[in-house]
C-alpha cells in the first residue's frame, strides 16, 4: 500500500511538471535600430504549389493561392476538410474568404491568360477577405489580408509567431498596401458599411519586453474606403 501511495505521489508530480506552461516566445526581438528585418532561412525541402483558381462572386478576376509543399514529408500545412490525409492543398476557402499559410497570390483577369503576382516580398498570408457587401454598394472591390511580413522574433523564419499585419489591395492584387504600422500587432478589424470605413486595432509594445500584453498601448484606426489614397486615420475612443 505504501508503494502504491508513493507511486501516486510521483505520478502527480510528473503530471504537474508536464502540464507546466512553457514560457512564451517573444513576438519581437529588438536590435539597435528596431528597424532591421532579419533574413529568413531558405528551406530547400519545400516547393511552391498553387491551388486551383478561386473566383469571388460578382468579380471578373481569378485568384490563385500559392503555398509551400514539403518535399521531405510529402505534405502541405493545410489538410482536406474533415480528413487526416495530407495533400497538395495549400488553402481553404469559403464564400468570401481564403485561409491558410500562403506565400503569395497570383491574379488573372477572366478572358486573359496572363498572370500578375501580388508581391515580390516574403510574406505569410493567413487570411484574405473579399469585402462583398461594400463592393455591392459602391462597385469598389477590395481584398483585405491578415499576414506576417517580417521575422519580428528573429528566429530565422516567417511564421505565425511573428507580428500580424493588416494589408489591403484591389480585387486584382494591384495597389497592395500596408495599413497597420511596423512593430504593432494587429488585434482585429471590421467594416462599418454605413460609414464606408474599415476600422482596426493594433497594440504597441511600449515597454519593449518583446510581448504584447496589458501593459502596452492599444491604437485605434480607420480607413475611408472611398478615399483614393486609403489614408489611415488614428482616433481615440477612450
Amino acid at each position: 500500500m505504501k508503494n502504491f501511495s508513493t507511486y501516486l505521489l510521483l505520478s502527480s508530480i510528473l503530471l504537474l511538471v508536464s502540464c507546466k506552461e512553457e514560457p512564451k516566445t517573444p513576438k519581437v526581438i529588438y536590435d539597435a535600430t528596431n528597424k532591421e528585418r532579419s533574413q529568413q532561412k531558405i528551406d530547400t525541402s519545400k516547393i511552391l504549389v498553387a491551388d486551383l483558381p478561386i473566383q469571388m462572386e460578382g468579380t471578373s478576376v481569378l485568384l490563385f493561392p500559392i503555398g509551400e509543399f514539403s518535399v521531405a514529408n510529402g505534405s502541405s500545412r493545410v489538410k482536406y476538410a474533415g480528413s487526416e490525409r495530407e495533400s497538395f492543398v495549400v488553402s481553404n476557402s469559403s464564400e468570401y474568404e481564403i485561409t491558410g499559410y500562403l506565400s503569395n497570390f497570383k491574379f488573372q483577369q477572366v478572358g486573359s491568360d496572363s498572370l500578375t503576382v501580388l508581391t515580390d516580398k516574403p510574406v505569410l498570408i493567413e487570411r484574405v477577405t473579399y469585402l462583398k457587401t461594400f463592393a455591392d454598394k459602391t462597385k469598389k472591390q477590395f481584398l483585405v489580408y491578415v499576414l506576417e511580413d517580417m521575422d519580428s522574433n528573429k528566429d530565422g523564419k516567417l511564421d505565425s509567431n511573428d507580428i500580424k499585419d493588416l494589408y489591403i489591395s484591389d480585387i486584382n492584387g494591384s495597389n497592395f498596401k500596408k495599413l497597420s504600422t511596423d512593430f504593432q500587432e494587429l488585434i482585429d478589424w471590421n467594416i462599418i458599411d454605413s460609414q464606408n470605413r474599415l476600422y482596426f486595432r493594433t497594440i504597441e509594445d511600449i515597454n519593449k519586453n518583446g510581448a504584447f500584453d496589458k501593459s502596452d498601448k492599444v491604437h485605434y484606426h480607420y480607413v475611408d474606403l472611398l478615399d483614393k489614397e486609403l489614408k489611415v486615420v488614428e482616433y481615440n475612443p477612450i
